[in-house]
């Protein structure tokens, strides 16, 4: 049988919010509301790992008085994995700032279809 909504609401809003930065991503044309959006998705994956590793009633991964027993600790992945992603989407999201304000500087736009157009004029 299905568990109760509310024994897995961190998984539920980390769902809710990851389906926001997705439409967020899709729908605007502006290029920080699309990092904006991205890095929701970021912090959605970051929420679902770290609460999918967490189990109640489970001790952190430290071995207190020579009990190697795995059953009475959580799996020190998930907070690994989310340490070392959240490094790096901060990095990809500088990235991203600094193309969009090189964009801005050069197009005075930040509207992806104008700079679009405004490339292909370039080109011509």
């Amino acid at each position: 049988m299905l568990a109760p909504l509310y024994e897995h609401i961190e998984e539920v809003a980390a769902m809710i919010l990851f389906s926001i930065g997705f439409t967020t991503l899709l729908l605007n044309k502006n290029m920080i509301k699309k990092i904006v959006g991205f890095s929701m998705m970021d912090s959605a994956i970051y929420l679902f790992l770290a609460s999918y590793g967490y189990i109640r009633d489970r001790a952190a991964p430290i071995y207190i008085n020579g009990d190697t027993n795995p059953a009475l600790y959580t799996n020190p992945m998930p907070a690994g994995l989310v340490l070392t992603g959240i490094v790096v989407s901060v990095s990809v999201t500088a990235i991203m700032l600094a193309l969009t304000l090189k964009l801005y500087r050069r197009y005075h736009t930040l509207d992806i279809d104008e700079i679009a157009e405004m490339v292909r004029e370039e080109g011509k």
